[in-house]
């Protein structure tokens, strides 16, 4: 059976298990915890389809072992923050509130778990690509490898630092100025974590689009190739699920405009002069 074909298979269960349990437990962040892991699966699946169809190499395993590096970090921190545990994203939550239980529905299976769980498939395809074209590695791949586990440690960093920050404010009794972390690596960015997770996808995108070139495709089809379609989206999502995260966040903490208006979203960058966010 065609590696592809696998993949949409095992996505439609796993889809189809996230709706149902939604509806069992009343609780939507099951996408959530299958996040970090049918991805895995999934580029795994293309590694063992180009084996088995003899198109095996060093670029697809190495990007399995990419994939797998990024889940075992991502499950590691969602776990540690309680995500197996049956808390559910409080954004969620916040949602329900302001639909009708049918609006919700609806809501719940057209974009948590129908777009989230079919972005989690493209954003693997370059696996696919690459298994699709077993050429030799080139300078590029070792570009964007190094590119690869640059912003996988960068984010695990952000994440620690994100922790630490959470951690000192419960002992604080939940409360420790501004309410928010604005230290380290978040003095240049706002999520700089979540800079960090997009970029590695449009790095695995990269292998994917290398591996097309090496086996003699241009830049159309190429390094241009329809699979950008799931960094792009992945993009798109994050910065409308910043948005919101942001707009909740305001309107707890009366510091959060300032740091906003001195400090890039996304993108580390020099932050402009601040005036009166302070980190205890």
């Amino acid at each position: 059976m065609d590696a592809l074909l696998i993949v949409i298979i095992t996505a439609a269960i796993a889809s189809l298990a996230c709706w149902l349990l939604s509806l069992i437990t009343r609780d939507t962040s099951w996408v959530d915890r299958a996040w970090s892991i049918v991805p895995i699966v999934y580029v795994w699946i293309f590694v063992a389809g180009a084996f088995a169809q003899g198109d095996g190499s060093v670029r697809v395993v190495i990007m399995g072992v990419l994939a797998t590096l990024w889940g075992a970090r991502l499950t590691f921190n969602f776990a540690r923050k309680g995500g197996y545990t049956g808390m559910e994203d409080y954004r969620w939550a916040i949602l329900r509130k302001r639909m009708k239980p049918w609006q919700f529905q609806i809501f719940n299976v057209l974009f948590i778990i129908a777009y989230q769980m079919t972005l989690l498939v493209l954003i693997t395809l370059p696996a696919a690509v690459a298994a699709q074209n077993p050429a030799a590695l080139t300078g590029w791949d070792a570009l964007f490898v190094v590119a690869f586990l640059g912003f996988l440690f960068g984010e695990t960093v952000a994440d620690q630092q994100q922790w630490r920050f959470h951690q000192r404010k419960k002992a604080a009794g939940g409360t420790l100025a501004p309410g928010f972390a604005t230290g380290g690596l978040f003095r240049f960015s706002r999520h700089p974590n979540f800079f960090f997770e997009q970029a590695q996808w449009w790095a695995f995108y990269a292998i994917g689009a290398t591996a097309a070139v090496a086996g003699g495709a241009g830049v159309l089809g190429g390094a241009l190739n329809p699979t950008i379609v799931g960094p792009a989206l992945l993009t798109v999502l994050f910065i409308g699920s910043t948005i919101f995260t942001e707009s909740i966040t305001a309107g707890k903490y009366p510091a959060y405009a300032e740091y906003r208006r001195t400090t890039s979203m996304l993108v580390p960058w020099p932050p402009r002069a601040r005036t009166a966010v302070t980190q205890s």
